[in-house]
């Protein structure tokens, strides 16, 4: 199987090169190289993910729910990996072929020891560039989450809630995260 060359900058053409399943992210033309995630991360991903599934199916919203991995492309330097991501119904048509081509309506990130930097800084930035509409950075350590939502092309903190507060998206209108019910 051909694989991706040791250089300098990577494109999607490298990152396409990789085996199925592999561990990487192409963010801003470099390929990042991330471990499986905790047990804890997954648990929570998984929690995310039912909470999420079951606001949806409740209110006949046939977008687009998947958890990682999934691959996002975005550019041909860019082809990220949320652990959870929405698309809505108008907009899936036009943005989800055999991957994700384009940004994805929601995102949801769970902070972990190896990806925090990259969740919280770079993909953050590239997400709000693309025009992902809301964006939800779970941090299990400190038990808490904020959600930025883009206004104008810039993200804002919308909410940061704690352990004992619930999380309310902006996007899906009616759908709140209790976060006690993840960290437990």
């Amino acid at each position: 199987m051909p694989t991706a060359e040791k250089k300098n900058k990577y494109t999607v053409d490298d990152y396409l090169l990789l085996e199925e399943g592999a561990p990487f992210q192409l963010i801003n033309y470099d390929l990042i190289r991330s471990p499986s995630p905790l047990l804890a991360h997954q648990l929570i991903s998984a929690k995310i993910f039912h909470y999420l599934y079951v606001f949806l199916e409740a209110n006949n919203d046939n977008g687009i729910l998947v958890s990682a991995p999934i691959d996002v492309k975005l550019d041909d330097g860019n082809v990220l990996q949320p652990d959870i991501l929405y698309i809505s119904p108008q907009r899936k048509e036009k943005i989800v072929k055999d991957r994700i081509e384009g940004a994805p309506d929601l995102v949801v990130e769970i902070l972990s020891p190896s990806n925090a930097y990259y969740d919280l800084r770079l993909k953050k930035d590239i997400y709000e560039k693309y025009g992902v509409k809301e964006y939800i950075i779970i941090d299990p350590i400190a038990q808490n989450a904020d959600l930025y939502v883009l206004k104008d092309g810039v993200y804002y903190l919308h909410q940061k809630a704690g352990k004992n507060e619930t999380l309310n998206s902006v996007l899906l209108a009616g759908f709140g995260l209790e976060l006690n019910k993840l960290f437990k």
